[in-house]
């Protein structure tokens, strides 16, 4: 008698058997650490043939009307396609029961066919029609279902002509059966976990997808800035893919890192329109001023009318609110407010007007005042600091998302693309080293995106070259990358 051991359901019965059992620990590792699909397919395949010793086998993955050729092997006249290799053009197997491979998917039951010629239960004429076109003889067949673990069918193994010791053809010990069955069932599970992983994640690409387009579709002036930022990144990485630079992105950096672009800006969710889309220093309350003036205007006639006014100062007072129309339409959109502007803007505000009842007011409230005050752009400080906390809520809204460990940094990433290297960044003032490269990449995009942009409410499109010029001297000063930004402009990602 030889010595016996359990392990996992397997006697170990001899040395040979002690092999077969180091093997099947081999295989379990491989198939829990196994990322890609078709390697792990093969995986698969190959370990069911060298733990029945056989010659060929074909993997097939079910789909809802068929069983779909995905690997074929046959060792001994070097066939070998499908999977990373060859393609396999050939007709998927039809779910019906009088063929071996559809019956096994159907009943999720094993079939140990000892000579196909010879076994009137199945219709072998596909294997008998490849016998003929290869001069291979199909002897022997196992034929495995690929169960999950809700014990549905996700495909077949089928395995043909095992081999004794001197390489002639027999059949299949049942003795083996259940190794190979539990072996299909742990990679059924496995494939089905990937597939869960690969579905979870597509979703969750979607559903970022979903939020930027509804962020941008907030407002026509942002309407294509993350699809522009997303497609610079993409030609960014391949690029530098390709490049000998040392600066390289895995797999899961670079998804994280698109990722962090998709989002970037989903605090502006929160941010109210009427200042997102702020066209103008006044912006929605241009539409009071004009309606203050044109009642200064009708309160004048009515004077006039009067005779409470003379004529010659009815038409200086018309005078002046032209003068001051003029002014407010010049002010409300010029780019940088002048020392003159400003004073001019400062003395129409100190202007006052009595109403019908005798009551005073000014010709330009303090928040008007205020808004027209702004040197350059057309936000107030206020407005800006509106504006700004979208970092701040970004990183709130992405943190509540609970991301998973291969999207960890996409919070971070995001929320931090206003951060400047020189600390006058937004939110946290970060410098330096403390901002991740990443981060310093999308802050570039940002900017490129921003300055070439054609949608923008408070400034017109800049040509390529000009946006570059104002980019470098961002670094001069500290604020960006020099040599991200070097690499951006080599990689031409615009393009």
């Amino acid at each position: 008698m030889y010595p016996r051991t359990m392990w996992g359901g397997i006697c170990v019965m001899n040395n040979r058997r002690l092999i077969d059992t180091e093997k099947l620990l081999n295989i379990g590792i491989s198939l829990s650490t196994e990322k890609d699909p078709n390697r792990l397919l093969l995986t698969i395949l190959e370990a069911a043939m060298d733990i029945t010793r056989c010659d060929g086998g074909t993997l097939y993955i079910l789909n809802e009307t068929s069983l779909v050729f995905k690997i074929m092997i046959t060792r001994s006249i070097n066939i070998h396609k499908g999977g990373d290799g060859e393609s396999i053009n050939l007709p998927s197997v039809a779910l019906c029961p009088e063929n071996v491979c559809a019956r096994a998917a159907l009943e999720r039951s094993l079939i140990n066919v000892p000579d196909v010629y010879n076994d009137p239960r199945f219709d072998f004429s596909g294997p008998r029609k490849y016998d003929t076109i290869t001069g291979y003889k199909t002897t022997s067949m196992l034929v495995v279902p690929m169960q999950d673990d809700q014990g549905q069918a996700i495909g077949v193994l089928q395995l043909i002509n095992a081999k004794d010791r001197k390489g002639a053809t027999i059949p299949f010990d049942p003795a083996l059966q259940s190794v190979v069955l539990s072996l299909a069932s742990q990679a059924a599970i496995r494939l089905t976990n990937m597939n869960y992983s690969v579905e979870i994640t597509n979703l969750l690409n979607s559903f970022v997808r979903v939020m930027s387009v509804a962020i941008d579709a907030r407002s026509p002036y942002n309407a294509n800035h993350t699809r522009n930022m997303a497609l610079y990144g993409e030609h960014f990485l391949q690029w530098l893919s390709l490049s000998d630079n040392p600066w390289q992105f895995t797999e899961s950096e670079k998804h994280q890192f698109l990722m962090s672009v998709w989002l970037h800006d989903v605090g502006k969710l929160v941010i109210p329109l009427e200042i997102m889309d702020k066209e103008s220093r006044l912006g929605a309350a241009l539409i009071h001023v004009e309606h203050r003036l044109q009642t200064i205007g009708y309160l004048n006639r009515i004077a006039l009318l009067n005779g409470q006014i003379s004529s010659g100062e009815y038409d200086e007072q018309s005078n002046r609110l032209v003068q001051a129309k003029a002014l407010i339409a010049k002010v409300n959109t010029v780019g940088f407010l002048s020392d003159e502007l400003l004073a001019q803007i400062d003395e129409l505000a100190e202007r006052t007007y009595e109403d019908e009842n005798g009551e005073v007011h000014p010709w330009l409230t303090q928040e008007e005042h205020h808004s027209l005050s702004v040197r350059k752009g057309t936000l107030t400080q206020e407005e800006r600091s509106i504006i700004e906390s979208h970092a701040v809520m970004t990183k709130k809204l992405l943190d509540e998302m609970k991301f998973s460990r291969s999207y960890a940094y996409v919070p971070i990433w995001a929320a931090a693309h206003h951060e400047f290297l020189n600390g006058k960044g937004y939110p946290l003032g970060m410098k330096g080293e403390e901002i991740p490269r990443e981060v310093r990449l999308l802050t570039i995009l940002d900017i490129f995106d921003a300055l070439t942009a054609r949608d923008r409410p408070y400034k017109p499109a800049l040509p390529i070259e000009r946006s570059l010029q104002i980019l470098e001297e961002m670094e001069q000063h500290g604020q960006i990358d020099g040599e991200i930004l070097a690499l951006f402009i080599q990689s031409r990602a615009w393009e």
